[in-house]
């Protein structure tokens, strides 16, 4: 059963990995860097900091900062874990697929921190913010989607790898707000 869904997996990342072109490999290989969207990070940033005050923001900062150091720890947990190798490190795959990107990346794949981080901050941000903006969460689930397709696209990630860290993502993103709106509470409010 599990080798079924693995193959199935190596037959859908094929699938979607060659419906790239030369024409958008720059666009996905710039969507897929993070450093390109720390301009958007600042604007969601601002616009937490627009919901708290000067101090309760240091500590939506730091829940922030423990939950990308969670979320990127267990990816890593789970890399060396599974050891699924990444399909730009498979021999069969890599002559049937298009690396975009120079360098692959670890041995190991499963499952992908950009998916798990970019959900995470998806659905953190957007309960954080739906006082303001209703339908953000949607365009940031959009938008997290996206990048785990870029990892599919630019050749190191197969979908399955995408799928599983972004529930994670999601789950983490949920608990970390909860955590958050928790400390918020009872050590702001006073």
């Amino acid at each position: 059963m599990l080798e079924q869904i693995l193959e199935l997996d190596k037959q859908l990342f094929l699938f979607l990995n060659n419906l790239g072109t030369p024409t958008w490999d720059g666009f996905w290989m710039f969507y897929t860097d993070k450093l390109h969207w720390i301009p958007f990070y600042a604007v969601l940033f601002f616009f937490m900091y627009k919901k708290r005050n000067d101090k309760s923001i240091i500590l939506t900062a730091v829940v922030v900062a423990l939950m990308i150091l969670f979320t990127d720890q267990i990816t890593n947990l789970f890399k060396y874990g599974v050891a699924r190798p990444r399909p730009c490190h498979e021999a069969d795959v890599m002559v049937v697929m298009r690396l975009v990107k120079s360098w692959c990346g670890g041995s190991y794949g499963y499952f992908s921190g950009h998916a798990s981080n970019s959900m995470a901050v998806a659905i953190f941000t957007g309960f954080m913010l739906k006082y303001r903006f209703k339908y953000l969460i949607f365009f940031l689930i959009i938008w997290s989607i996206a990048m785990g397709y870029s990892r599919i696209y630019i050749g190191v990630h197969y979908p399955l790898d995408v799928l599983s860290g972004m529930i994670f993502g999601g789950f983490s993103g949920y608990m970390f707000y909860r955590f958050e709106s928790y400390l918020h509470k009872r050590f702001t409010l006073r």
